[in-house]
């Protein structure tokens, strides 16, 4: 078994299809929302990376079939001065589970937030998802805190639409 990870060219069809399909079984499983993604979505995603320099995905192949997907945004942190990566999605094609693909395509996150010189790598996680806790902690993040004695930081939203 062969793993590779590589980074996505927004503007070659294939890979912009292979992306989809990949986060399309994401958002389908219950750790992504259990909803395919919208037409809507599958039309215009590959327009709206394209057009932010702020963004880039990574697929991982295995043996050349992808298999694994990230979505990245670079953020800046103030007080460090320095970018920061936010890994918005992470998913494993459930073929693949098993096989090192979360890991490898950590990896290959590193490397590009390294080369931009981050300060950090940051995601969120589901608190029941032990096997995305456990493939995080094993490539080494932990919860975020400041002190202790104010606790770990929480994920909050509000929908605008």
């Amino acid at each position: 078994m062969t793993v590779s990870v590589e980074l996505v060219d927004y503007d070659n069809p294939e890979q912009v299809e292979e992306l989809i399909e990949l986060l399309d079984g994401y958002a389908r499983d219950p750790m992504g929302g259990g909803e395919p993604l919208s037409e809507a979505t599958r039309q215009n995603l590959p327009r709206a990376l394209a057009e932010r320099d702020f963004l880039f995905s990574v697929i991982a192949y295995v043996d050349g079939k992808p298999a694994g997907l990230a979505n990245c945004i670079e953020s800046f942190s103030t007080f460090a001065c320095k970018p920061i990566i936010n890994i918005h999605d992470l998913a494993v094609n459930k073929a693949f589970r098993g096989h090192g693909i979360s890991q490898a395509l950590l990896s290959g996150i590193e490397k590009i937030a390294r080369q931009k010189g981050s300060a950090k790598v940051t995601l969120e996680v589901l608190s029941g998802n032990i096997v995305a806790i456990n493939a995080y902690k094993k490539f080494g993040f932990d919860g975020y805190e400041l002190d202790p004695a104010m606790g770990k930081a929480e994920f909050w939203e509000k929908k605008l639409t």
